[in-house]
């Protein structure tokens, strides 16, 4: 048996195997906050403290990396005359958060049809063997499989990544889409659930009901159940700029994503210096789970 994230001490999570951290978040019973945070930009709440440390500190339960360059990683906030760690950015960085991290890779389909103007991203951030060898050599616990606006990721190449991924990648794996990434075509999509989950992909990510154009409860619901008859978890993200609403919003999307079955609820980095705003993460956190599982998660020692 394995202690349930919401639950778990750093040194519990430290410890934790791929598949005992996939049990913990099932464990959690829909109530894993993670939030998504863009490294490249100087922290604007607290400049000598980094995003993924204020996320922690509001409610989040795992860390999502974005816009990082794994090939040379850089966070800023990190390093700074106080502190200058081992070297190893990620390593540093769970150290000082006791949480689990992981990184956006982006599987760039460059035969996409796109419905805007394609955005160019360095190769330290494309899925592809090296990146996925890149991240497993930094330490993260998992990669995210998805695309930026823009970018031109299609459920085509997600695909072919996660067959990659299983081979040279050991943490867990989250494939699917949060918005449309520039391209044109269905953002749910079944038929490529099923074939994330039979690749290898642990984690299936679908829109949060009520960000995405279009996207409704039924899909959601039956993406939900796809997955988890496979032995999948789901993540439900808030990806289109959303995070930046109201706490009430907030707490609507986060009661109706509990209420589909997700198991892990997703606040992007729609915010100042690229972090959502604290007290989204805080509401979203007591909305899912109530004062004492969010209290018990922020209090938690990073020592313990």
């Amino acid at each position: 048996m394995v202690k349930r994230l919401i639950s778990a001490n750093a040194s519990d999570i430290s410890g934790f195997s791929t598949e005992e951290l996939k049990q913990s978040i099932k464990a959690s019973e829909g109530r894993t906050v993670l939030s998504e945070n863009v490294v490249v930009h100087m922290p604007a709440l607290v400049q000598d403290i980094t995003n993924a440390e204020m996320a922690s500190a509001f409610g989040a339960d795992m860390i999502l990396l974005n816009a990082l360059d794994v090939i040379e990683p850089d966070i800023q906030g990190l390093y700074n005359e106080e502190y200058k760690g081992t070297g190893n950015a990620v390593q540093d960085l769970k150290h000082l958060v006791g949480r689990p991290i992981g990184v956006n890779l982006e599987p760039v389909d460059d035969k996409a049809k796109m419905a805007e103007v394609k955005l160019d991203i360095s190769s330290g951030r494309k899925a592809t063997k090296e990146t996925f060898e890149q991240a497993k050599k930094l330490g993260f616990d998992f990669v995210c499989l998805t695309g930026n606006p823009a970018t031109g990721v299609t459920n085509e190449h997600i695909l072919e990544v996660v067959k990659i991924g299983k081979t040279h990648f050991d943490g867990l794996i989250i494939a699917g889409k949060m918005h449309g990434s520039g391209v044109d075509e269905p953002v749910v999509n079944l038929e490529a659930i099923k074939q994330f989950v039979e690749a290898g992909a642990d984690i299936i990510l679908v829109p949060a009901v009520g960000t995405v154009w279009g996207v409704s409860e039924d899909e959601v619901r039956e993406a939900v159940q796809v997955a988890h008859r496979s032995g999948a978890l789901v993540m439900s993200a808030i990806g289109t700029s959303q995070e930046g609403s109201d706490e009430a919003t907030i707490r609507e999307i986060a009661i109706k994503n509990k209420t589909l079955g997700v198991d892990i609820q997703h606040i992007g980095d729609a915010g100042y210096g690229g972090l959502a705003p604290v007290e989204n993460i805080y509401a979203m956190s007591k909305a899912i789970r109530g004062q004492r599982h969010t209290v018990s998660r922020i209090s938690r020692s990073i020592n313990r």
